[in-house]
């Protein structure tokens, strides 16, 4: 297709229904089928396993419930990254979009296609197992001192990143036929495994899990625990939050999309509500779930914290195995649909800003941002052959919330920049609502530092890296709307 004929504009072909099903399958991926082994390991009572889940839950209605205003002010291409734009300038919004781009979403696209390839494990016929199997390394070899390997797992994750990224390319509404055949599946596969969980709950187990609930101890593999004092409780919750955190987040991916909305000042802000509200209600209750049908410590102690894989178990027979299996399969592919149909859209906008490689702001035939799509594609790619796709994880939970907070403090300096701008919705519970967020955000993010720095130096080290890049940019360009790459 000619240059002169080439879309120009995104297309608004997505209404309530696809926005609320790219918030919630953007968020139910893995994670809440795992993590939930190492809350129990930190918390060490069922109470406390709930109220982490439930924390992170009022968080994340929170801070989508404000998100609200500033998607109706800016309804474009970009969500976050616009709203730091506005609300500050475009270094701040251009650290946000190299972390994106760098670590937050294609960071997260590689650990979730890899977590699709580790469970496809499960059903495969045993001849056939080192095809997808982490433990069957296809590489393995040295490099000096560096041990290098690459895993049958990794593979099929990039093959499945590739799929995604082609179909995606081919068109919006094709992405979101994939995303709401595949997060409607995984939503009502979940609220089967609850319904029969609950039926199976173990009247002992619970009565056991539920003594003593409150009492915030570690719990150790070998059943013993360790008591904290008061400031290291606190220290615990923080840390068992990253899990949570993680599993929770992408809820803002249907923001990246604001330019292919229909009616985007009231369906971005419902989309979010009623997205986070639905996981929200599923995580505390399939971890309910885990607390009736588990004891503490097997949950603790579940191999390789496959959470999931041990309560079927008990709630379907030997099956239950390959139905977390199949659920999980089914919730990683949808949930790596929505992230990479929604991260382009930043790059796009980003390049719009002359932030980024100028071609990513072009739009394909099919009114797509194709390149940004496969650039995005190669990154991921290269951090699932890394291995280190799960630290890079525990890494950006920090920098995701000091992210948040700073968008969601961007409400108040826009009250004031922007008095008279049309608020077609205003944030629910403003001011209280959201400073509670922050508050809570920034509690979460100072208990890392003290107690578990490792979750936080890299992560903003990542950030930092993107401060010479935006100045180096800028110095090399002659005109900052034609820049060409940020690197």
């Amino acid at each position: 297709m000619s240059k002169e004929t080439e879309p120009t504009k995104l297309k608004a072909s997505l209404g309530l229904l696809d926005g609320t099903m790219i918030v919630a399958g953007s968020m139910i991926g893995s994670g809440i089928f795992i993590v939930s082994a190492d809350i129990i390991r930190n918390v060490g009572s069922a109470g406390w396993l709930i109220a982490v889940w439930l924390i992170t839950g009022f968080m994340t209605l929170t801070a989508a419930v404000s998100y609200g205003e500033l998607s109706a002010m800016f309804p474009k291409a970009g969500g976050q990254y616009v709203y730091l734009k506005e609300a500050y300038n475009k270094l701040i919004a251009f650290l946000y979009g190299w972390s994106f781009f760098a670590v937050i979403q294609t960071g997260t696209i590689a650990a979730v296609g890899v977590a699709f390839s580790k469970f496809t494990a499960y059903i495969m016929p045993a001849p056939l197992v080192h095809l997808v199997s982490e433990d069957y390394k296809v590489v393995d070899t040295m490099f000096g001192s560096y041990h290098f390997t690459i895993s049958s797992a990794q593979i099929v994750s990039i093959i499945i990143i590739i799929l995604l990224t082609a179909i995606n390319t081919r068109g919006v509404k094709t992405g979101k036929l994939i995303q709401n055949t595949f997060t409607i599946t995984k939503l009502a596969s979940l609220f089967g495994l609850i319904i029969f969980g609950l039926i199976m709950i173990k009247g002992d187990v619970w009565t056991a899990n539920w003594t003593n609930a409150w009492n915030i101890h570690k719990l150790n593999f070998d059943s013993s625990t360790s008591s904290y004092t008061m400031a290291a409780a606190l220290g615990a919750v923080a840390a068992s939050m990253v899990g949570s955190i993680f599993s929770s987040d992408a809820w803002n991916n249907v923001t990246f999309i604001a330019g292919e909305m229909k009616n985007p000042q009231r369906n971005i802000g419902l989309s979010l509500f009623l997205g986070t509200l639905i996981v929200t209600v599923i995580y505390v209750s399939v971890n309910l779930v885990y607390t009736g049908v588990l004891p503490l410590h097997d949950i603790a102690t579940a191999e390789k914290d496959r959470v999931a894989v041990s309560a079927s178990q008990v709630i379907f027979g030997n099956i239950g195995t390959y139905v977390i299996a199949v659920m999980i399969m089914i919730s990683t592919f949808g949930c790596n649909n929505g992230l990479i149909l929604a991260g382009a859209r930043v790059y796009y906008t980003m390049a719009k800003d002359g932030l980024f490689f100028k071609r990513t702001g072009t739009l394909n035939k099919n009114a797509v941002p194709g390149f940004g799509l496969w650039i995005q594609c190669i990154v991921a790619s290269i951090l699932c052959l890394s291995g280190r796709y799960g630290d890079l994880l525990d890494m950006i939970s920090f920098v995701v919330v000091i992210f948040y907070v700073l968008t969601i403090l961007g409400i108040y300096i826009l009250r004031v920049k922007r008095p008279k701008a049309e608020r077609p919705y205003k944030a629910f519970g403003y001011p209280v609502l959201p400073a509670i967020y922050m508050v809570m955000g920034l509690a979460f993010c100072l208990l890392l530092i003290i107690y578990k720095p490792q979750f936080t130096w890299p992560g903003l080290i990542i950030v930092l890296i993107g401060i010479p890049i935006y100045y180096i940019t800028k110095y090399f360009s002659k005109d900052e709307e034609q820049f060409e790459s940020p690197v």
